[in-house]
């Protein structure tokens, strides 16, 4: 897989070098199956496991990258999107021309499954509030971040992924997590992890978060609002920027203030600058 510069005005797009260099841009258009992990489909042509590498890019102010892969699916690596943090910070962005654009809530849009529930709210910046609730050891944890505040890099991103022992032989039955091992996610047993230790106490619920921003790129714009989940899941996040889209009154385009250049310019490789921001080089 190669992460290349793209074009101002691009967003993210995946380009399947097997298939003819075939693209599928990263919108919710283009959602194809959502159960463990987001997959994006064109054409009948299939990209999956996009969510890590999606929220690395928000979380870091990418706003046009083309994804190079040569297989329908992106590799896992350990678990989080750490990996691909390390992979742009290493490169560097390039600041260009175009202005950036967020996606400004207006008003709330909600998306409920019993009691299961996810909302996007009006509000300066964009920040996360999650709340999960597992059986044992897990339990239940909630969080809050500001990524507006410089923190995806350090504190959502090295989150991983997380499985119960238990359901290993139904989901590879299923032909699910056929990838998955002790190098690559949070093994859980009955008393705990069984790969640990852990980088967070809180892990599961960041790894939560990470998966949410990831499906919220899907927008096609980082959001501008706050967003609250309870229990919430792939499908459910995809379920919420489908109703978010569908409905034009919810939200507007915004710029970044002109204003706000000097500090964003300064951040930037934590949350970008007012102009759309790109990889420095492959």
């Amino acid at each position: 897989m190669r992460l290349l510069p793209a074009a101002a005005g691009s967003g993210i797009v995946f380009r399947r070098t097997d298939l003819d260099n075939f693209e599928i841009p990263a919108n919710g258009r283009n959602v194809a199956k959502v159960s463990y992990a987001t997959s994006l489909m064109r054409q009948s042509v299939l990209i999956s496991t996009t969510e890590h590498l999606l929220s690395a890019c928000i979380g870091m102010g990418v706003d046009n990258v083309i994804v190079e892969i040569d297989n329908l699916e992106l590799p896992i690596l350990d678990g989080s999107a750490l990996p691909y943090v390390e992979a742009i910070r290493e490169v560097g962005f390039r600041e260009q021309r175009r202005r950036r654009e967020t996606l400004r809530v207006l008003h709330p849009v909600e998306v409920r499954e019993g009691d299961k529930f996810i909302g996007v709210y009006p509000g300066q910046g964009y920040r996360v509030s999650y709340t999960i609730d597992f059986p044992a050891p897990i339990g239940r944890q909630e969080t809050c971040i500001d990524l507006a505040a410089e923190t995806y890099g350090t504190e959502i991103a090295p989150a991983r992924t997380f499985g119960y022992k238990a359901d290993e032989r139904k989901l590879r039955d299923m032909g699910l997590i056929r990838g998955a091992s002790a190098e690559n996610a949070i093994i859980l047993g009955t008393n705990g992890p069984e790969n640990g230790p852990l980088r967070f106490p809180d892990e599961y619920v960041r790894h939560k978060v990470l998966d949410l921003i990831g499906d919220l790129a899907l927008a096609g714009r980082r959001i501008e609002g706050h967003v609250v989940a309870v229990r919430a899941g792939h499908a459910m996040h995809t379920a919420c920027v489908a109703r978010l889209l569908k409905d034009r009154s919810a939200w507007e385009l915004a710029h970044v203030p002109v204003e706000s250049a000097a500090a964003a310019e300064a951040q930037h490789q934590a949350n970008g600058g007012v102009g759309e921001a790109a990889l420095a080089g492959a």
